[in-house]
């Protein structure tokens, strides 16, 4: 391992020690009940030897004498008494330890998980669009829900059976040595082939679980996508392709399942087959040595022994099932460790400026390229001034760069070379949050959230008052509608707005941004379900209620900027010309050329 992967592994594992915080005591006090559970889960079979040696067969020694003839036994049957009593003691009272073991561990696990994925979600949410652009949506709620679960469980294995095995191992090895210090050397033997195993389980399990985690990755995109298109999936007829479709991820991931279980499934046989060798060994040397009067191995303790035995081996097993749920969980830890590992491409200055004094743009030799490749630039040489309060507009075919060119205003995107002003000063020497407070953007995906109208008009302002809320619907031509609903401002808009129109839910994603009273409001696409007449009104409303609000719109049609103070015309990533509608008819060949092709109908 390279210096550099050794410097990532250790911060990865350093982002996980702070998610204990808040259940440290549960996750020390897990130990020290194992402790007390194994212990006396030891001293069992030591019993049950001085029961069957002391009292079923009265040997003059037995295990424990020492101790068991302290206790105020006068007879066989008290002596049975009194050691069956103790073992249900022990047994109780390890099973008590046992019990709150569980609960605490479960406690600091479950508050583990809570923390990672809160430190998950809030480093996604610093993510800019191009750190988002780097994972699949369905990858990042993969890692935030299985994976975490992942974690969480070994954690709490961790916790208990870290503890536990080598314990057991180490305390039930004494005492088998102190039995009979040449029977118990058989355990010996079966550490070297289990330790092979777990090497050789680890080596290639590794990889199989990536992949099977890749391929869930891909089931739930699947998912995810289908749900979201729902309506086009249906409008298509294309239900039987999507169910195809979710076939073959599904069994693309029970392959990559069984491909990575297969490789366990003989782990059990394998292990369980070498403890009852070790037993069948141990039973047939210790039965030798019990039948001879010579040997001073008695059944009792041949009794112990094979429950010693079991205990040895059977920590052997849980060491080597914990190791294979390590292998496991690592792909997991890899997924997670990624996201910390995502260096965040925009950030906010250390003291940036909090305060937006206007709406002023300026645009100065802007190159940006979403590949950060200088041969592959996207915007090339932009150069634009946007005094504040006027309206602009954006026109220009698809994928000519408009949405991109508004995108760098809020800084959800970073120039690559340039300058770009926003109030007279750099959009990067501002604190990222007051940038951001200051544009509303409308994208060209809306997206409205489930609650009601009201609570999602609160997003752009969460104090606004139901005045404030009506009004802002009024200037977005949405209050006619939302107060022909039963509930009116208290109707429930279901997941992402279901149950509105393209039309009516552009109005109301229009609505909520005006409630941010940005210094810059940006309509990106905004109004291309609504009828021509609403977008007037609209856009009469932005010229009454807002008239020190840099508009910037982005249009289709253009009739919907025609009346701007001054139009973009966008061509292949360059800002082919700038003007009033009168300038452009007389100048631009492209802006002449739009205008034709959307007033042929009308000029005949």
């Amino acid at each position: 391992m390279s210096k550099q992967q050794n410097n990532r592994k250790k911060a990865g594992i350093s982002e996980l020690i702070p998610c204990t915080k808040g259940y440290r005591v549960p996750a020390v006090i897990t130990p020290l009940l194992m402790i007390g559970e194994v212990s006396l889960e030891v001293m069992i079979p030591l019993l049950m030897a001085a029961l069957v040696d002391g009292g079923l067969y009265r040997k003059e020694t037995y295990q424990l004498q020492d101790f068991i003839s302290r206790l105020p036994i006068q007879n066989n049957l008290q002596f049975v008494l009194w050691v069956g009593g103790l073992m249900v003691i022990a047994s109780l009272f390890s099973l008590t330890f046992g019990a709150l073991a569980a609960r605490t561990s479960a406690v600091a696990s479950m508050g583990f998980a809570k923390n990672l994925r809160q430190k998950i979600f809030q480093k996604i949410q610093s993510f800019s669009f191009k750190n988002t652009d780097r994972f699949q949506t369905s990858s990042l709620v993969m890692r935030t829900t299985t994976d975490v679960n992942n974690l969480q469980n070994i954690y709490q294995q961790l916790l208990r059976i870290f503890v536990r095995t080598p314990l057991m191992m180490i305390l039930a090895a004494i005492m088998a040595f102190r039995i009979n210090a040449e029977l118990a050397f058989i355990f010996v033997f079966a550490i070297p082939v289990i330790a092979i195993l777990m090497v050789f389980m680890v080596r290639w399990g590794f990889s199989r679980f990536q992949v099977m985690l890749k391929k869930y990755d891909t089931m739930n995109g699947a998912v995810q996508e289908n749900l979201i298109a729902a309506r086009v999936v249906k409008s298509f007829v294309r239900e039987k392709y999507e169910i195809s479709k979710f076939d073959a991820s599904a069994d693309d991931l029970q392959k990559a399942q069984i491909h990575a279980q297969k490789l366990f499934a003989l782990a059990s046989p394998i292990q369980l087959g070498i403890m009852w060798t070790c037993s069948l060994i141990l039973l047939a040397l210790g039965g030798m040595r019990v039948i001879d009067p010579n040997s001073g191995l008695h059944i009792g303790e041949l009794t112990s022994l094979m429950s010693y035995s079991t205990q040895v081996i059977s920590s052997l097993l849980m060491i080597s099932f914990l190791v294979i749920g390590l292998s496991m969980t690592k792909a997991s830890l890899d997924r997670v460790k990624e996201i910390f590992d995502e260096q965040l491409d925009i950030v906010s200055p250390e003291n940036g400026i909090r305060e937006v004094e206007n709406g002023e743009v300026v645009f100065e030799h802007v190159d940006f390229s979403y590949s950060n490749n200088a041969e592959k630039l996207n915007l090339k040489d932009i150069n634009l001034h946007i005094a504040s309060g006027q309206t602009v507009g954006i026109i220009g075919g698809t994928g000519e760069g408009k949405s991109t060119l508004v995108q760098l205003i809020p800084r959800l995107y970073d120039i690559m070379n340039g300058s770009l002003r926003v109030g007279g000063h750099d959009v990067r020497e501002y604190d990222l949050e007051t940038l951001r407070d200051s544009v509303s953007m409308v994208l060209q995906k809306n997206m409205l959230f489930s609650g009601s109208i009201r609570d999602n008009m609160r997003w752009g302002n969460p104090n606004a008052t139901d005045e404030q809320i009506r009004e802002a619907c009024k200037i977005a031509c949405a209050d006619d509608f939302v107060m022909s609903f039963p509930d009116g401002y208290d109707t429930d808009l279901g997941q992402g707005g279901s149950n509105v129109s393209g039309g009516q839910k552009q109005r109301l994603c229009i609505a909520r941004a005006i409630l941010k009273e940005p210094k810059i409001l940006i309509l990106d696409d905004s109004t291309s379900a609504v009828d021509t007449a609403t977008d007037e009104r609209i856009r009469q409303g932005f010229k009454t209620m807002l008239p020190g609000t840099t508009k910037i719109i982005i249009a289709q049609r253009i009739a919907s900027v025609i009346e701007s103070d001054q139009i973009i015309v966008m061509d292949h990533g360059t800002i082919s010309d700038v003007g009033t509608h009168d300038e452009l008819m007389q100048r631009s060949t492209i802006y002449r050329e739009v205008y034709a092709s959307q007033n042929k109908e009308v000029d005949e």
